[in-house]
């Protein structure tokens, strides 16, 4: 077995998600609740609060309730082996830990809706003047999609790199 450090303390960083997201989410439970959508930059960026029983872009979201279920075993699932990952992966390799770790607080922070509400809290509406719209997210979908990006741009472009 290696003595060498492992990457576990990258779960700092999924800490750090977690209670970004969870923040900014009771912000807009708060404040969007009363006030609808809020334009921040106009005619591209709003503020408006949704609830998505679903996964990403809705997906499953008019099921009877047992997503809710599914996804949070996803959630649970996915952090498992990830974390595993982390485990198996050198502190200092920042292009396997970093995105890792995006991936799982963002993982866990929706999680914590879906077992906490039924459903996740999103709030981050991008737009083009009405013509164009982006379904509403959340800081845990933009950490899940900023990690994800990351960990496939690293293995495809970063010569010999390969997952343990």
């Amino acid at each position: 077995m290696s003595t060498k450090p492992n990457a576990l303390a990258w779960l700092l960083l999924s800490a750090l998600v977690v209670a970004l997201d969870q923040l900014t989410k009771l912000i807009a439970l708060a404040k969007l609740g009363t006030l609808g959508s809020v334009a921040v930059i106009p005619g591209f960026l709003n503020w408006t609060l949704a609830f998505n029983t679903g996964a990403a872009f809705s997906f499953l979201a008019d099921a009877d309730g047992w997503q809710r279920w599914l996804f949070a075993a996803l959630a649970i699932g996915v952090s498992a082996v990830l974390v595993v990952w982390l485990a198996r992966t050198p502190r200092h390799d920042w292009r396997n830990a970093a995105p890792l770790a995006l991936i799982i607080g963002g993982a866990l922070g929706n999680l914590i809706d879906r077992l906490r509400l039924g459903h996740v809290v999103d709030f981050i509406h991008v737009h083009y003047y009405g013509e164009w719209n982006y379904p509403a997210f959340n800081i845990a979908d933009s950490s899940i999609f900023i990690g994800a990006v990351m960990l496939i741009a690293f293995g495809l472009f970063t010569p010999g790199r390969r997952a343990p």
